[in-house]
């Protein structure tokens, strides 16, 4: 029985052999159709009709060509894949050869579809023949048709011997997967009989494989050291300056990371997950990384033989089994720093369950050395039988002894008290575990019971690790905790990052943290429960160039490489508006406005610029885009008016310019400097710092004032009042002498001061000045009026405060009258002193206001009588 094939030995050699063999895989047919679809020259339209033909018939007998090899590599594939037996990795090539066939079939099919279209469109272009009845058409057409007709068929005769083609080798390759499931499953539930018989075959045989084993160990050691000892020196050395480079270096980049700082005595949770977390997977990578190297070298330079090269891959798979399993284990449980450790056990516990897992990890790899071992040597199956059963027994025996122990963490809660037992429930899981591992041993079900027992540890093991990865993200992920780590004080202390940049950054390391998690844990996953290495490919192959809804395909590649141009396009953008800023237009000294204006519309243009290329290069098609721009059109009939009109008024604006940024506007109830000039809207600054949003329609529709419009020449008054006994001469001159006197009001419109009105209670004046500069005048007036106060008061002219006058008349009417009479002729002869008597003048109808009302109640009375 050879479960070999079906464990997953080497969790992290096979890791970075994923990774290397994704990223270098198969892509022959996706280049030669890459190189098959160049964009043709732009040729007059006689001379392409001339080419046509010749450009045709070399895309067709190359289409042919590529599709008989095909056809032959499908009759080799079918051929192989109805031999009846065969291991797993033979049905792993064949599955491959299969969807590289596969790949390359639909790639033929590919390059003949644009060929195709293009017959359409030109039999679109000549229309239908002409029927019976009609006038015939010339020669020349009837030609050009019926070459295109024959043309269509070729291509469409082929295309449906590669559809045809396509759904055979699917079905060959779902054939292929059919046999290996059923390999998989006789083999894992494969019976044998348990009995004396069994352990005495497989202990002279035991003794048999140990002498050859011996033999050639021997043998080869003498053959490298007699041929190849200057091969093996150069291996040896290379391996030592991998070991330097991965092993030394990841511990210099990535000590801070994951190293367990003894002079912290109480570290934070996330501290202690990141340390189990990146010590667990950094460590374990360079090892990997070594192990893989190491191996290299060797087999390149001839120095392992085809019957020790599976053996020595064997014992390095062991050491990263046992190297995993004891870095996350330690990295967990912490034995000896009780401060970092993640679980609460005891410092008992803690040792013993590490010492149980170290365990299981050793018998489970030493189980697969020994595999090994039996395979190369050609041994019986029944001597693997034999060590798959002690290993699985032995892993059973650990699981039960575990569960009887007590490692929990005393409720005093000090990690060096006497533990508590397991909970109930998982006492019972781990026994049930172990008595179902020896059982499924005893009755001759060996393969199940050691796969059983292998992906306890394996699944567990990588579950375990990406459960931790998945905590760790989620508490980087929490507001304002990012900031306390090590990269975050960092990025704060080097790029001067503030605390919401920092949060944005701590949600990127946690979703940087779940997908290093899931690409690490599930290629593990699906390894260890018997994948090859070449599923994993093909899947990720499909996942990031081929998903399939319905009749639409999506490759995740294309589209990651389309955001990536979309970004790079966007930042070449906002590069080049600022250098065209900076260094082409300030120094020209262009206007501020126009400098905006070019720097916005390039703006646009870049990043329509690169939307494009990064949905051409992400594969969508943008004639696929035709009828959503049609349904827009309808939307923008109806509800998208408004959206559209500020579009349009913001072009507008940016080409007319009717105002520019920084110029000091007046539109309706808003008033403030321009800020920016957006397609949608503008920002208004007011003078107390409010932002305004104003639709750019309202802006093209109504009047706007434009201080600054031409120029920022603007004219200022500051009204003056005196009293009536000031000489308004003397005003005037002191008025103009003010003015006259502040080097910032322009000569040139002339000051002056106007003798406006006679006030009520004043002389009023109004003092006109132009400024080069109108942000200038609230300081400029700010000063003239302290100037002007002081001055008047010093020349002892007056500013009266507005009064009105209340005058009180006792007696009777003829009185009053004469009182009236007195007081018009005091208003004329001037102003009254304060000496004068001062009345209140009643007017008739006040004072005939309650004969009024009296008869107003007579009459009311008669007329209810």
């Amino acid at each position: 029985m050879r479960l070999l094939k079906f464990r997953f030995p080497l969790l992290p050699i096979l890791l970075l052999g994923l990774s290397v063999a994704t990223a270098a895989g198969p892509l022959a047919g996706r280049d030669a159709f890459a190189q098959d679809q160049q964009p043709a020259q732009v040729q007059p339209a006689e001379q392409a009709d001339q080419q046509s033909q010749p450009v045709a018939n070399g895309l067709i007998d190359a289409a042919m060509a590529d599709l008989n090899k095909a056809k032959k590599e499908y009759a080799s594939l079918h051929d192989s894949a109805k031999q009846p037996g065969g291991d797993d990795e033979t049905l792993v090539a064949l599955s491959g050869r299969a969807d590289e066939l596969n790949r390359s079939v639909t790639a033929i099919s590919a390059r003949l579809k644009p060929r195709n279209a293009e017959i359409d469109a030109r039999l679109t272009q000549l229309g239908p023949a002409p029927k019976e009845g009609q006038p015939p058409e010339a020669a020349i057409v009837t030609q050009e048709r019926d070459r295109l007709n024959a043309e269509r068929a070729q291509i469409s005769a082929l295309m449906l011997d590669a559809d045809n083609l396509t759904t055979e080798a699917n079905r060959v390759s779902m054939q292929l997967v059919d046999k290996r499931r059923k390999l998989f499953t006789e083999t894992l539930l494969k019976h044998t009989e348990i009995s004396g018989n069994t352990f005495q075959d497989a202990g002279s045989a035991l003794v048999a494989e140990s002498l050859s084993f011996s033999d050639a160990i021997t043998s080869w050691i003498g053959f490298v050291l007699k041929a190849k000892l200057g091969s093996l020196l150069a291996a040896v050395l290379l391996s030592a300056g991998a070991a330097l480079l991965f092993l030394s270096g990841g511990y210099r980049l990535f000590r801070r990371y994951y190293v367990q700082d003894e002079a912290v005595e109480n570290p934070a949770y996330i501290s202690r997950l990141s340390v189990a977390f990146w010590s667990t997977l950094i460590r374990t990578l360079s090892l990997a990384a070594f192990l893989i190297t190491s191996f290299f070298f060797l087999s390149n330079f001839n120095v392992l033989r085809p019957d020790v090269a599976p053996i020595l891959a064997a014992v390095f798979g062991f050491i990263g089994l046992v190297y995993f399993v004891g870095r996350l284990s330690n990295a967990v449980f912490a034995p000896s720093r009780p401060h970092w450790r993640l679980v609460k056990l005891s410092n008992k516990g803690a040792y013993s369950l590490t010492w149980c897992l170290q365990a299981m990890a050793v018998v489970n790899g030493l189980d697969y050395v020994f595999d090994r071992i039996s395979e190369s040597m050609g041994s019986p199956v029944v001597v693997t039988v034999v060590k798959s059963f002690f290993a699985a027994l032995l892993i059973g025996v650990i699981l039960i002894a575990a569960s009887f122990g007590s490692p929990m963490l005393a409720r005093s809660g000090d990690p060096n008290a006497p533990g508590r037992r397991w909970p109930h429930g998982m006492a019972i899981i781990l026994r049930v575990l172990g008595i179902l591992v020896i059982f499924t041993s005893f009755i001759g079900y060996v393969g199940l019971a050691r796969f059983m027992a292998t992906q306890m540890i394996m699944t567990s093991a990588v579950i375990a690790t990406m459960y931790l990865g998945f905590q760790l993200g989620k508490v980087v992920s929490k507001q304002g905790v990012f900031a306390e780590t090590i990269i975050g004080r960092f990025l704060e202390s080097r790029l001067r990052l503030g605390e919401v940049a920092l949060d944005q950054c701590g949600l990127v390391a946690g979703l940087a943290t779940y997908a290093v998690a899931l690409l690490t844990g599930i290629p593990l996953i699906l390894l260890s429960w018997g994948f090859h290495v070449q599923d994993l490919e093909l899947i990720a192959y499909r996942l990031f160039t081929e998903i399939r809804i319905g009749n639409i395909s999506i490759s995740l590649l294309g589209i990651f490489v389309g955001i990536l141009l979309f970004a790079g396009g966007y930042l070449l953008t906002r590069w080049f508006q600022r250098w065209l800023d900076s260094n082409v237009m300030a120094r020209g000294q262009v206007d501020l406005g126009v400098r905006n204006s070019v720097k916005t519309g390039i703006g646009y243009l870049g990043i329509a610029v690169a939307a494009i290329i990064s949905i051409s290069a992400a594969g969508i098609n943008l004639s696929s885009l035709a009828l959503v721009a049609s349904a827009l059109s309808v939307g923008i009939g109806f509800g998208l008016q408004n959206i559209v009109s500020n579009f349009v008024s913001g072009l507008i604006l940016l080409v007319e310019r009717p105002f520019k940024v920084g110029d000091w506007i007046v539109s309706g109830t808003s008033e403030g400097i321009v800020k920016r000039i957006s397609v949608r809207a503008t920002e208004i600054e007011t003078f107390r710092k409010q932002s305004i949003i104003v639709p750019n329609s309202e802006l093209i529709n109504a009047s706007v004032g434009n201080w600054t419009h031409r120029n920022r020449l603007a004219r200022s008054e500051i009204p003056v009042s005196v009293s009536f006994d000031s000489d308004p001469r003397k005003v005037m001159e002191i008025l103009l002498e003010l003015v006259r006197g502040v080097p910032k009001i322009l000569r040139n419109p002339e000051p002056h001061v106007e003798f406006l009105r006679f006030g009520p209670s004043s002389l009023d004046f109004e003092m006109r000045f132009y400024l080069s500069d109108l942000s200038d005048g609230m300081e400029i007036r700010n000063n003239l009026r302290i100037e002007i106060l002081k001055r008047f008061r010093e020349e002892g002219i007056s500013i009266p405060y507005p009064h009105q006058e209340l005058h009180i008349v006792r007696g009777g009417r003829g009185q009053r009258a004469d009182a009236a009479g007195k007081r018009l002729t005091d208003s004329a002869d001037g102003p009254e002193t304060e000496d004068d008597l001062i009345e209140s003048l009643v007017s008739p109808a006040e004072e005939n206001a309650p004969d009024a009302k009296n008869a107003g109640r007579r009459r009311g009375r008669t007329a209810a009588e």
